[in-house]
């Protein structure tokens, strides 16, 4: 008895040892995403703030000389 119990223990800690592994690598998948998705949206919305009144500024300024 002694010693299925021990083969029973054996088996399911090699179990939890393979969720684990792959529990930390699905981790990893999402905080890259959030990373990626984090700069794809920040990134386009920092430039808009600098290139946009540029924009606007050179279309007046344009127009002004006409």
């Amino acid at each position: 008895m002694e010693q299925t119990t021990q083969e029973k223990l054996q088996i399911l800690e090699e179990k939890i040892d393979t969720i684990l592994a792959s529990v930390e690598k699905t981790r990893k998948y999402i905080t890259i995403t959030v990373w990626v998705t984090a700069i794809m949206f920040v990134l386009p919305l920092a430039a808009l703030l600098f290139i946009v009144p540029k924009a606007i500024n050179e279309y007046a300024s344009l127009l002004n000389s006409l």
